[in-house]
């Protein structure tokens, strides 16, 4: 089992019990911070995201076949209050649990099934080469995601394109997908940029982030861009837990060269991953 598989499993067999993000991890074997991203490129959601989904759509199951106590069903839900859980399962549902008991029907909500693994990982990823960066200023147009609304990347690239020869002090013709400032909850910031050689007069639009110097392991991708989850899924949940590397504090990447073409997706890119000993 790769660290995705290994949370889910734990996850929905556990699902009535408390469940914190350090335990899954634990269980998976891998840090918090790796256990975010394998399990958002494995299944497009963060880790306590989905918890609260498949908790919350358990619970519509049980007020809809009547349940008597809905505070009872909150417990379950690992809620402390009946208003925290209505608050909620309004916010998902759109509905209050009270409505959903008189309805006795679930058939128009939002539920979320257990995620059956089916990883589309690639059999022979090629092995990666082994680069240190040089610092590098990257500046462009960014956007805060968490991994269920990451769909939005390609619209944003969109945009970069046609503001891209407005950002001053570019250095070359290469650009950069970056992504930074990750947090537990699978929120990331995703930069669409190019380098520069300053940011002191950078205008109030475009985003910045500086990456350090720091050892990576280089990918190629070489499909057509829609592919890029594939190659992302097999990196974070085959190859990291089997190369006795750790996942490195630093921003991981995606670099464009002349090769790729951002009007078909063709040419390839490359995927970079900080990693440590």
């Amino acid at each position: 089992m790769n660290p995705a598989e290994r949370a889910l499993w734990y996850i929905e067999s556990h699902l009535a019990s408390e469940l914190t993000l350090d335990e899954i991890s634990g269980v998976a074997g891998v840090s918090r911070f790796h256990m975010v991203r394998a399990f958002a490129a494995a299944t497009g959601f963060s880790v306590m995201r989905y918890v609260r989904a498949r908790r919350l759509t358990e619970a519509a199951r049980s007020l809809a076949a009547g349940a008597p106590d809905i505070l009872n069903v909150a417990l379950d839900a690992e809620y402390g209050s009946h208003e925290a859980f209505t608050r909620a399962f309004r916010d998902h549902f759109g509905l209050t649990p009270e409505s959903v008991r008189g309805l006795a029907c679930i058939e128009d909500l939002k539920l979320q099934e257990p995620i059956q693994m089916n990883s589309s990982i690639i059999e022979n990823l090629d092995s990666p080469r082994f680069e240190t960066t040089r610092p590098l200023l990257v500046a462009g147009v960014g956007e805060r995601y968490n991994h269920e609304n990451s769909a939005g990347i390609p619209g944003q690239w969109q945009r970069f394109h046609q503001v891209a020869e407005d950002i001053p002090h570019r250095v070359g013709g290469v650009a950069y997908g970056v992504c930074c400032n990750g947090d537990d909850a699978g929120n990331f910031d995703y930069i669409a940029g190019v380098e520069v050689s300053d940011f002191s007069d950078l205008p109030r639009p475009f985003f910045r982030v500086r990456i350090p110097e720091a050892r990576y392991a280089v990918f190629s991708h070489r499909e057509h861009i829609s592919t890029i989850r594939r190659t992302v899924n097999t990196i974070w949940n085959q190859w990291l837990p089997a190369s006795g590397f750790k996942l490195a504090d630093a921003p991981n990447f995606e670099r464009y060269d002349e090769k790729f073409d951002p009007v078909t997706g063709n040419g390839g890119f490359e995927i970079w991953i900080p990693v440590k000993e």
